[in-house]
């Protein structure tokens, strides 16, 4: 009998264990599920929306979410928010609660900004939402190659190193004091805005120490290096310098005002990897005279021939930003701009399905069919909210799909310009990534 009991009592504690664990198995299954499903919603609800002025938009999410719209900026008129197609209030003129549960409509006669304050379940803090309302503006797709060159503010360190001096020992003045991404402004309080003025600066020190003003992010200061002698008896401070870039891209976009945006991304030193603060930049007539196919594993390339003339100019770069280059255009390149003006397509607009690039591949802009794959609206990555496969058969036979120079191609979708081609997939190169055109729009 003892040993029954024993037996009974082992199986009722290993019965409690298991039963314990399938609980708590559970448990953890049902939280990451709840986890997962709150992350794709956070996901599909974009941190910012604009709506066009005078012009509707409806939100259909589907989604146990509410919560209120309250306004940030003052409203000379109220913006109209109607769930399943009843009004129901009005801002400023009192708070709107709304449920995305069921369709929302939103509707402003002002230009202003608005804040929406999301609950899960109307009850859990959820996700706090910008609403601006914009102009409803046309753009003329533009889709021509461009050369580019930009001149930095200030001689950029793009390294630190040691050499062997003239004694044969191995040194490195900047060591420590100076990093790469670091902009040097002046030497001695006489401002530098070309490296071979600084290189001169540093070899005519004749080894006295050297005050160098250095810009670092946000923040300025000085530091003191003393030049020490190479074996060849230059005076040196180990340090690699840059300041201007040069390259090929595409221009996206030109407004009625005549300035344009480009590329979609902005333009990234190689051997940092950060964007180059600007001081001045050019836009110079480009004929792509080569183009290397793109192939699995291996980024195709458009060669351009740039002849830096003054003739050749045709606009100038104010910014050089993460959501691409901007600046103005003159005659010359305006002139040479056939295409129409087209609507802008808000994030929200966008969807997945048939979609066109217009892009100069072949000697001519010329639109190629693509597929939109999928569209993010709250991706964190302001260049990739749009996954895009080239499809056009012609446009694969040229390049492989999407390659180096492509960069700011535009996005033609339902008759409206909704974004532009920013990156290419490294084992598949007829896929790519896009911005939204309202991100690049917000580029000031």
């Amino acid at each position: 009998m003892r040993c029954a009991n024993k037996k009974i009592i082992k199986f009722r504690k290993r019965r409690k264990i298991y039963r314990g664990c399938l609980i708590c198995a559970m448990v953890f299954t049902c939280l990451s599920l709840a986890g997962l499903w709150s992350l794709s919603a956070y996901k599909q609800i974009p941190g910012n929306i604009k709506i066009k002025l005078g012009e509707e938009l409806v939100w259909n999410m589907g989604l146990p979410i509410a919560g209120e719209i309250i306004k940030i900026e003052e409203a000379s008129e109220p913006m109209a928010v109607a769930v399943n197609g009843q009004e129901e209030s009005n801002i400023p003129t009192g708070t709107i609660h709304i449920d995305l549960s069921a369709p929302v409509t939103m509707r402003a006669d002002t230009l202003s900004s608005y804040q929406m304050d999301l609950k899960l379940f109307g009850i859990i803090p959820f996700k706090q939402v910008s609403v601006d309302v914009i102009e409803n503006m046309t753009l003329t797709p533009v889709g021509m190659p461009i050369g580019i060159y930009l001149k930095t503010d200030g001689v950029l360190i793009i390294g630190i190193g040691d050499y062997i001096s003239l004694n044969g020992s191995k040194v490195s003045p900047a060591e420590y004091l100076l990093k790469s991404g670091d902009y040097i402004l002046a030497v001695d309080g006489e401002p530098v805005s070309d490296k071979n003025t600084f290189i001169k600066m540093v070899e005519e020190s004749g080894g006295e120490a050297l005050v160098l003003t250095i810009r670092r992010g946000e923040e300025e200061f000085d530091v003191k290096l003393k030049p020490v002698q190479n074996q060849n008896g230059e005076y040196k401070l180990g340090i690699w310098v840059r300041d201007n870039a040069q390259g090929v891209g595409t221009m996206t976009f030109v407004d009625e005002q005549g300035n344009f945006g480009a590329l979609g991304h902005g333009i990234n030193d190689v051997d940092t990897s950060l964007i180059l603060q600007l001081d001045s930049g050019t836009l110079y007539k480009t004929d792509i005279i080569a183009i290397k196919k793109g192939t699995r594993g291996d980024p195709g390339e458009m060669t351009g021939m740039i002849d830096y003339a003054d003739s050749n100019i045709l606009g100038v770069i104010t910014d050089n930003t993460e959501r691409g280059i901007f600046g103005s255009c003159n005659e010359k390149m305006l002139g040479k701009i056939e295409a129409d003006p087209l609507p802008i397509g808000l994030k929200q607009e966008v969807e997945a399905g048939p979609a066109q690039i217009l892009c100069t591949v072949d000697g001519e802009p010329a639109y190629y069919d693509i597929m939109i794959k999928e569209v993010h609206l709250d991706n964190n990555n302001v260049n990739k909210g749009i996954v895009l496969q080239v499809t056009d058969p012609e446009l694969i036979a040229l390049t492989g799909g999407i390659v180096q120079g492509m960069s700011g191609a535009p996005i033609i979708q339902n008759g409206k310009i909704v974004g532009a081609v920013t990156h290419v997939l490294i084992n598949d190169a007829t896929s790519g990534y896009g911005i939204f055109i309202e991100e690049m729009l917000e580029h000031n």
